[in-house]
């Protein structure tokens, strides 16, 4: 994943994507909505951390959802 900056509306449907793909209980999701609704600078690092940890697979398949 490169070093793009998404936006919090982005990261909200990359969260929803995250929980089609890997479940609504993943560490990913949760990070990922929390950085969504509070934009703040540690919440958006963890949800990169988190989201890089997916397995490759898991990771192209959320983000090729946000693809319209």
């Amino acid at each position: 994943m490169d070093e793009t900056k998404i936006d919090r509306a982005t990261m909200g449907r990359l969260a929803k994507a995250v929980a089609f793909v890997c479940g609504n209980d993943h560490p990913a999701v949760a990070a990922l909505s929390a950085a969504a609704e509070s934009g703040l600078e540690r919440d958006i690092k963890q949800a990169r951390t988190v989201f890089l940890r997916l397995k490759p697979g898991d990771r192209r398949a959320a983000l090729s959802m946000l693809d319209d």
